[in-house]
This record gives structure tokens, C-alpha cells and sequence, in this order.
């Protein structure tokens, strides 16, 4: 996520800055946030020393925290022709690659980066992180264990080892390191999270619940405890996930959203573009269309060439960051679903949602509203998880992991009861997770 900027040292105040103080200045300017005070200086050194390359390495840096990936690459790999021997500007020289998706590049950077400074867990758990996103699991468990091996007192590295052993079903293997985790750092909250999913995984509900309220007594406002609590015991179960969970899961989620999903072989979007083909014909920019839930926008590009104007809305103000530099949206709106729908009156030809309802337990006053905002004629496209088995009087289920999923035949019911016409579900394998297929349902239905 790009640091926040500030503007409250003037160009002209570092103007009168003399060459040799300008870098410490410099980085001290950028390690205090102040961006773009500290861009101002590092290319003020590079006009009349241009092969200074700390002043190279570090503008990258800067370019990549701001968004700027392309100008970030230029610049390291810049500063590493000018000096190849600093082992950390390789390993920066990852981070960028690998968040750009460009994970060959990346592991050779940081292969480069782990041979030049064996003794570096930082570089090693970054390497794991690579050949995890490669696929690459045992590879990616070599690294993680050889960092912790170098410094056991690391809980992003226990933290990452956990989450590649419970997504390897290793779930009673994961424990140990989420526990070391939140030993070493109690204010961790992703690997407060795994913990309680993994005892309840290994069907520990005592202990996940434990987890969640020692976690709830320390926060008592905090959305992500209670909802999960809520999943692990079946007590107090909200009819759909609070905004401010929501909100602050996908926060925090956003910069990685789009290599984690890869690496599930997330396929809810593509799911929807292959129905909205079919419904659309040949693209012609014919229709008003709302991506309801867009996220980081990946249903855009497939839904696009349909559409005359495109809107996207979400809860998560860093998940649009993410979406606007698709530049498929004529407009990104934060909003909460229901309420931005409520609003609408005949405003689309189509609604699609990709992932976003499985955030939702009843379905009734989403569906009435996204009813009421389509068109006569439009259609409403949208993926939920599927609810097999169980109690079959339940029609909904809130799981550990925080979503909902739901009966077939009680989603048809809910759209007939909303007055929807030509109602279609079609199965589907939405991701895999531990290695197992996710199964879901894709819905569409049309406004009569």
C-alpha cells in the first residue's frame, strides 16, 4: 500500500541544501513519509551526480511505494548496474517483481539476493514467499524453515509457514507456527485469525472460540474477532457480514488480493464473463452495467466491451485503489451493496457479482433491491458457495473462514420471491482451497 504523502517541506527550502547533506536528508525524508519532499531531493542529487546510486535505489523505492512499478524496476535494476554488491537491493528488487507478478524476474533477484547474504532470514522468508506464489510448496518450506533456523523470533516468517502448511492440509502442523506467531508478536492478528480457523479446521471449537474471545476481550470493537467468533460457535450469527469486518478484511487484503487469488486458482470471475458473453452476443458497448463488489476489478476487463458505461462499487477503499488503474470504470463508488442498490431506480441492463454475496447470509433485500435497479429485461449475474449436507433446514451457513454459503434451491426461492423471471444456476468450482475444490453455484436471473 503506498505510504502516505506529504507535502510540508517546500522545493524552495531544499534548494538550500548542500550536495553532501542532500541524500541523508533525503532518505530521511522518505523514511518519515514525506514522499514527495524526498522524490524532489533524490532527483535534484541525481541532476548533478546522475550515477549516484543510493539516490537511484532509493527513488525506485519510492517510485514503488507511490504505484509506480515500471519507474520502481528501471531505477533498482539502474542502481544495481552502478553497484551490484548490496544484497538488500536485490531482495528490493523482488519485492517489486514479485507484487508486479513477474515471478520469474523476481526469483532471480532474489536467488541473487539469498546467494550474496546466505545468513539473511528477511531475504529467505521473501524467497519463500516467491516460490510460493509459484506453486513451488516445498521449495517455499526450505526457505521458510532455513529463516527460521537463522532467527526463530520472526513471526511474519512463522506466520507465512502456517499458512503454507494448512493450505497443504497440514492444518495440526500449521498450528505450531501460528502459535509462535502470536507468541512473538500478540498484536498479530492475520495469524490471530489462522489460528482460530485451524483449530476449528482440525474441529478444535473450543479452542478456536478461546481464541477469538481472548482476542475480542483485548479489542472489543473490532469486527474481525466477532465475526469470526460468530462463525466458529453459531451464536449470534449476523444476517450478513458487518461493513467494518468487511471493510477491514479486504483493506488489508488488497495488495496481495490479486497473487493470492492466482494461487488458488481463483475462476469466480471468468465464471461470470463466460455467462455475460453468452447473454451479450457480440460485444457492442450495449448495456448500463454495475460490478457490485468489484474489488480490485479483475470482472472488469471480461465485462467491459459490453458495457457503455461501467460502474464498480465496494466496500474496501484500498480494493479500488487497486481497480482504478485498470482504467475499464467510468466510475468506483465505496458504498455498501444494498444501500447503493436501494437508491437505484432502473439504472442497469446488468448486475454482475463475483464472490461478493458469500459475505451475505439472507439474500431477500439485496435481491428485491437488485430488482428494483435493473431495467425490465436486465439481468442479474452473481456466484454464492454452495451448502451441501447438514441440517437440511438451514438455508444458509456461516463457515470458519468468514463466508457464507448457501442451498440452491433456497436462492431460487429468494429470486422468485424478489420477481425474478428465467432463473438459472449453474455449478462451479469458484477456487481450491488446501488444495480442494471450493464449490459454488453461478445464478442468473432476469428482471420480467
Amino acid at each position: 500500500m503506498p505510504a502516505k504523502r506529504h507535502s510540508s517541506l517546500p522545493g524552495k527550502a531544499l534548494q538550500h541544501v548542500s550536495l553532501k547533506d542532500a541524500l541523508p536528508i533525503a532518505m530521511q525524508l522518505h523514511q518519515n513519509g514525506h514522499l514527495e519532499a524526498a522524490q524532489q531531493m533524490y532527483e535534484r542529487i541525481l541532476r548533478l551526480t546522475p550515477r549516484q546510486a543510493n539516490a537511484v535505489h532509493f527513488l525506485g523505492v519510492l517510485h514503488h511505494q507511490m504505484g509506480r512499478s515500471e519507474q520502481a524496476v528501471k531505477h533498482i535494476r539502474r542502481s544495481l548496474e552502478l553497484d551490484p554488491k548490496v544484497p538488500d537491493w536485490y531482495n528490493n528488487l523482488g519485492n517489486v517483481l514479485l507484487e508486479s507478478k513477474q515471478l520469474a524476474e523476481a526469483a532471480d533477484a532474489y536467488e541473487q539476493a539469498a546467494e550474496m547474504s546466505p545468513g539473511n532470514a528477511t531475504i529467505l522468508n521473501n524467497l519463500g514467499a516467491l516460490r510460493r506464489a509459484q506453486e513451488r510448496f516445498e521449495e517455499a518450506e526450505v526457505a521458510y524453515t532455513k529463516a527460521l533456523a537463522l532467527d526463530a523470533t520472526r513471526p511474519e516468517a512463522h506466520n507465512n509457514l502456517g499458512n503454507l502448511l494448512r493450505l497443504q492440509g497440514r492444518t495440526q502442523e500449521s498450528l505450531q507456527h501460528f502459535c509462535e506467531a502470536l507468541i512473538l508478536n500478540p498484536k498479530q492478528h492475520h495469524a490471530r485469525k489462522m489460528l482460530g480457523i485451524a483449530y476449528y479446521t482440525l474441529k478444535r471449537f473450543d479452542e478456536a472460540a478461546k481464541v477469538y474471545r481472548e482476542w475480542l476481550l483485548e479489542e472489543p470493537d473490532n469486527p474481525v474477532p466477532k465475526h469470526y467468533l460468530a462463525a466458529c460457535t453459531g451464536q449470534d450469527v449476523p444476517d450478513r457480514a458487518d461493513d467494518a469486518y468487511v471493510a477491514n478484511t479486504f483493506d488489508e487484503f488488497a495488495d496481495s488480493f490479486d497473487a493470492n487469488l492466482e494461487m488458488l486458482t481463483y475462476r469466480a470471475p471468468q465464471h461470470v464473463g463466460d455467462v455475460v458473453k453468452r447473454l451479450g452476443g457480440t460485444p457492442a458497448k450495449q448495456w448500463q452495467v454495475l460490478d457490485a463488489g468489484c474489488g480490485t476489478g479483475l470482472c472488469g476487463p471480461l465485462i467491459a466491451p459490453y458495457a457503455q458505461r461501467l460502474v464498480g462499487i465496494d466496500l474496501s477503499g484500498q480494493m479500488l485503489a487497486k481497480a482504478q488503474p485498470r482504467q475499464v470504470y467510468d466510475e468506483l463508488i465505496k458504498a455498501e451493496l444494498t444501500a447503493f442498490l436501494q437508491a437505484q431506480h432502473q439504472a442497469y441492463d446488468l448486475i454482475v457479482s463475483a464472490d461478493t454475496l458469500c459475505y451475505f447470509g439472507k439474500l431477500e433485500a439485496v435481491s428485491e433491491a437488485a430488482r428494483r435497479a435493473l431495467a425490465p429485461g436486465g439481468w442479474l449475474v452473481f456466484t454464492v458457495e454452495s451448502l451441501e449436507g447438514g441440517d437440511a433446514s438451514e438455508q444458509y451457513h456461516l463457515n470458519p473462514h468468514g463466508r457464507y454459503s448457501h442451498r440452491k434451491a433456497h436462492v431460487e426461492y429468494v429470486l422468485g420471491q424478489a420477481g425474478f423471471t428465467h432463473i438459472g444456476a449453474e455449478s462451479i468450482h469458484l477456487r481450491n482451497e488446501g488444495g480442494v475444490p471450493v464449490p459454488g453455484w453461478l445464478f442468473t436471473a432476469q428482471h420480467p
